[in-house]
């Protein structure tokens, strides 16, 4: 088998919040175990990566390490003056969010100085920078939705004229978006509902984009058959504040509930205090009730699943949803919202209930608690659904296909496996 030199580029890569981190370490971890020789090219924060992964840190200013005018000014007074970061600074101090473009143009500088990758994989930046590195070498678009998505659903949780403004402002980086997307030759999608919304949002021709589902690691995300599951325990995966993640209608739907039963729900993810949720968690009278853990390694959330005997993911969008699968490998029963890419991932194997409706997602959960013997069967026949479907074997062997026929496509020349 020819052993390929890949290069993976994240313009962030936090290990623990959000999934990109977890992305780019699991992606990196299948491609290397097939023999390749894999680099991770980063801007902070940095990913956790596996002993075969070489980590490549691409640093910035970091600016949205803090939230704080005189932190980032004193990050901008110790970089380098150059235009890119001026232009960055300035973008950050007017409510802009520019670390993509940023990122772009410090990844093609860097590669124009290391070009000895056989294929360059780009997680979801979509920067300028990456149609200059197109030209000069095989290249990938990963896009796991279009965050056109976020937008829309962002401006529908508040009508304030202000409130509109900033956000148009912070996802200005879509203009940049929708203008190099229809030029990226070969994109990889995570399901078929985000490859309709990356057609229909960035305009992209159908016939560049592939289809291939995330992967999860399922000797890791397993039932524990030693731990007792909290019989009116829930979990659920939320960025506190993030309007994507439905986390509005789980807590309605706790609070609906909590009259009659000492319900407790987990959410991975972090609260920012005095924000939105913590308001919501107040008012509903569920301090008590709800707990939130941060940091959390993939075993560490794994023995939270094991603990709960319902998982639920009421988000309004998913562009693959690993909360979904992670529950379904674990055989916790879930309840998730009949939206965008949710149906495809389940099949069968979950309750699936209206988007947006505390009252459907209460009643399933007390028709789950009261039938728990025959939703625990049906979760067990999910872990099967995902060892089949979304094993990284399988999904990895799926990235090579592709990735050998781009190189192919590129060099007009043959490479044997």
């Amino acid at each position: 088998m020819t052993k390929l030199k890949i290069g993976i580029l994240s313009y962030r890569s936090a290990p623990f919040g959000g999934g990109q981190g977890i992305y780019v370490r699991d992606i990196s971890k299948a491609l290397a175990s097939l023999g390749h020789s894999v680099d991770v090219i980063s801007g902070e924060p940095y990913p956790e990566l596996c002993s075969d992964v070489k980590l490549i840190k691409l640093p910035g200013m970091n600016l949205f390490e803090t939230f704080s005018f005189r932190d980032r000014l004193k990050k901008f007074i110790k970089s380098p003056k150059s235009i890119s970061n001026i232009q960055e600074f300035v973008s950050t101090l007017f409510g802009g969010f520019p670390e993509m473009r940023s990122f772009g143009k410090r990844a093609d500088s860097y590669l124009q100085l290391n070009s000895q990758y056989d294929i360059i994989i780009d997680n979801q930046s979509l920067s300028f920078g990456m149609l200059a590195i197109q030209q000069r070498l095989p290249f990938i678009e990963i896009i796991h939705h279009p965050i056109t998505m976020d937008l829309k659903h962002d401006l529908e949780t508040n009508g304030k004229i202000l409130y509109w403004l900033s956000r148009k402002r912070w996802y200005s980086f879509l203009r940049m978006q929708k203008k190099v997307a229809p030029k990226i030759n070969n994109i990889i999608t995570v399901s078929k509902s985000s490859k309709r919304d990356i057609v229909n949002d960035f305009k992209c021709n159908d016939v560049n984009i592939s289809v291939v589902h995330n992967g999860l690691d399922t000797n890791i995300f397993k039932p524990h058959e030693d731990i007792k599951r909290h019989k009116y325990r829930l979990i659920t995966t939320a960025s506190a504040d993030v309007p994507l993640k439905g986390l509005d209608f789980t807590l309605q739907a706790i609070a609906e509930l909590n009259h009659n039963i000492d319900i407790e729900l987990t959410v991975i993810g972090k609260m920012k205090e005095g924000g939105h949720t913590s308001r919501l968690i107040k008012k509903l009278n569920l301090n008590k009730v709800v707990n939130f853990k941060t940091n959390l390694t993939k075993e560490e959330i794994s023995i939270e699943y094991a603990k709960s005997s319902v998982a639920i993911v009421s988000s309004l969008y998913e562009g693959f949803g690993y909360p979904v699968i992670e529950a379904m490998s674990c055989a916790t029963p879930l309840i998730a919202a009949r939206t965008s890419s949710i149906p495809e991932l389940v099949g069968d194997h979950a309750t699936l209930i209206e988007s947006r409706s505390s009252t459907a997602l209460s009643g399933a959960i007390k028709d789950v608690f009261n039938n728990y013997d025959e939703y625990k069967t049906k979760a067990y026949e999910g872990r099967r659904h995902v060892i089949r479907h979304f094993n990284w074997n399988k999904i990895s062997k799926e990235y090579e296909d592709i990735i050998i026929n781009n190189i192919k496509k590129f060099n007009n020349a043959d490479i044997q496996l």
